[in-house]
């Protein structure tokens, strides 16, 4: 079992390598004020005027490395090669919810890995900020207070079935979905949406204009 290097009651906002603008940041800083960069991350997020408390990951893209060695930013490099920087951050941090910013966009292979370590810690509640929806993995059960005529999309990693739905134009419950098979990109909210499954392996894709009502679901004890 990995070693919890960092844990806190605060929620973090982890900083990745890919580019995003300033906003994004600050967007995610509100909901998650203790800030932490994922390898380059701390040069994106020193790029944006933010100093991370922490660095984490096998520190071999990081391009000020001398400078955060000399700085009181705390630094726990992980040699293995196995995963990536990002998973070695999720399997390192203990928080109530963490905000990644920087693992969306760009190269669509560190996207496709980015979330296939969602599925991996779906333990870890983790929503992840690109420039025009966020992503995270859905739990087994969760309600959502959504504007009416949000975009909801379920993209299955593994075999699921969909046994609650309601407040969703489509019902997903009945359903089976898996990669390559069924999948629920596409719906609508009605409103106020509660979704169970049978299993982990669901991601949902919503518009990030709705983040702020996915914080507050992901952080409502039961849900």
């Amino acid at each position: 079992m990995p070693e919890i290097l960092l844990s806190t009651t605060s929620n973090i906002t982890l900083v990745g390598g890919a580019a995003f603008p300033g906003s994004l940041l600050q967007r995610a800083l509100r909901h998650a004020p203790h800030l932490v960069a994922a390898d380059s991350g701390a040069d994106r997020a020193d790029s944006l005027g933010h100093r991370p408390d922490a660095i984490i990951g096998d520190m071999d893209s990081i391009n000020k490395i001398e400078t955060w060695q000399n700085s009181d930013v705390s630094m726990y490099r992980i040699t293995e090669q196995d995963t990536t920087d990002f998973e070695k951050c999720l399997y390192s941090l203990s928080a109530p919810l963490i905000l990644g910013c920087g693992f969306l966009g760009a190269r669509l292979d560190h996207q496709l890995a980015a979330m296939s370590t969602l599925v991996r810690h779906a333990d870890k509640r983790v929503v992840l900020l690109g420039e025009h929806e966020v992503v995270f993995h859905w739990p087994r059960r969760l309600a959502l207070d959504l504007a009416p005529g949000a975009s909801v999309s379920f993209f299955p990693m593994l075999p699921v079935q969909g046994v609650v739905s309601d407040g969703l134009q489509w019902p997903v419950a009945g359903l089976d979905f898996a990669p390559g098979s069924r999948i629920g990109t596409s719906n609508r909210a009605l409103g106020r949406i509660e979704a169970a499954f049978d299993g982990d392996g669901m991601l949902a894709l919503l518009p990030l204009d709705q983040l702020d009502a996915v914080v507050e679901g992901l952080s409502t004890p039961g849900r």
